[in-house]
């Protein structure tokens, strides 16, 4: 008999900065003993850091707890991003998964797969038809881990001024473990993504692209 899940999503707070910021530093050290240089420029770090700081104060990032209350992952969502993706591939149809980060101490339960099962869930729930990212271009490991996970490869963009560009997606409502939902709320809710306030329509984005179940 499957025990209960002892961790759950929660948005992040302001409270959590200090707890993410271990996470970043640690995901930082761990990258480089898998031989990629991503992160490793203390100017990108600063600026990434800053726009976590922002989106947790947008209601956009998001924390897996512990029984503890101990942070054991993070994700986050954002605007697209017009570096890579274009009018072409109608960025109002995606979803945009940012800041996917899983403490090495949690590492075995799935966390990374099953948040991006929840934003997949969230983003089918918004009637978009993707869930799409950009990774560093050098990160191959981590191209491999997210194709192993059902994300086609769309291409790469190297604009002068990144370092990520490596794009894919993959599609809103497919879920790799149907079985092992991450609960939103200690209550443990695998439902509640219905209970999650949509995100603001960005500029382009259609009433196409936007629609979904909306609860006030």
């Amino acid at each position: 008999m499957k025990s209960a899940p002892t961790e759950y999503l929660r948005p992040a707070a302001a409270e959590d900065v200090p707890a993410l910021m271990v996470l970043r530093a640690e995901a930082e050290g761990w990258l480089r003993t898998k031989g990629t240089d991503q992160w490793s420029d203390p100017e990108t770090g600063e600026r990434a850091i800053s726009k976590w700081r922002a989106s947790i104060d947008e209601g956009r990032a998001w924390v897996v707890v512990g029984e503890r209350d101990e942070v054991l992952a993070t994700v986050s969502r954002g605007p697209v991003d017009r570096d890579f993706w274009t009018d072409d591939d109608r960025p109002e149809t995606a979803l945009y998964l940012y800041k996917l980060i899983v403490a090495r101490a949690a590492s075995g339960r799935q966390l990374g797969t099953r948040l991006i099962d929840w934003m997949s869930r969230l983003a089918a729930l918004e009637g978009r038809t993707w869930v799409r990212i950009d990774t560093w271009r050098t990160n191959t490991g981590l191209h491999d881990y997210y194709e192993r996970l059902g994300f086609e490869h769309v291409r790469t963009e190297a604009p002068s001024h990144r370092r990520s560009g490596w794009l894919a997606q993959r599609r809103a409502g497919e879920v790799s473990l149907p079985d092992d939902l991450l609960p939103v709320g200690p209550g443990g809710d695998v439902t509640a993504v219905r209970e999650v306030p949509h995100q603001r329509a960005e500029a382009g984005d259609t009433q196409a692209g936007v629609k979904g179940i909306h609860r006030s």
